[in-house]
């Protein structure tokens, strides 16, 4: 089973609702669209071949200087088949006005924390998710930290020398 396979395989099943194919340091990578998602999972997790059982990691990413809106935020799933010991990495991208993705927490249980704590950086919201709260930060917060939204230093600190910092 290789990349390529799975890819082509993908691509017969899913059309074009699968592209931007990639494989960084020999890892599958694609994106689809969050419509795709839960029967692109379920697929590769149901193939009687691929057997992608495991879900290793959901994550958002923030990026504030694309200039496409529909690409401002990114949920990315990486999933392992232990039988083969094969790995794929899917994105999907979000426009800042439309944080919705559908839950994994009826197909993968660990879903219901990674999930949870993407809410509480990113404000990503996880449709049907069965108890979506912060779980990290404070629930009396009123914005979400791993946002680029905020300059990386507090520009009216007095107590800093500019020498020590290299400047």
């Amino acid at each position: 089973m290789t990349n390529e396979e799975v890819a082509k395989d993908l691509i017969r099943q899913f059309g074009e609702n699968v592209y931007d194919f990639d494989e960084p340091y020999g890892m599958l990578t694609l994106s689809t669209r969050r419509e795709q998602i839960i029967s692109m999972i379920e697929y590769l997790r149901d193939h009687p071949l691929y057997q992608i059982n495991f879900l290793t990691t959901l994550c958002g990413i923030h990026y504030p200087d694309d200039p496409e809106p529909a690409r401002k935020f990114c949920v990315v799933y990486q999933l392992h088949s232990l039988v083969n010991n094969f790995r794929i990495r899917i994105k999907v991208f979000l426009a800042e006005n439309d944080l919705h993705m559908p839950t994994l927490t009826n197909i993968y249980q660990s879903a219901n924390w990674m999930e949870r704590e993407t809410y509480d950086f990113f404000g990503i919201i996880f449709d049907g998710h069965p108890k979506l709260i912060r779980i990290l930060n404070m629930e009396d917060m009123d914005y979400f930290p791993m946002r680029k939204q905020y300059p990386l230093e507090d520009p009216t600190r007095e107590d800093k020398i500019d020498a020590l910092f290299g400047r």
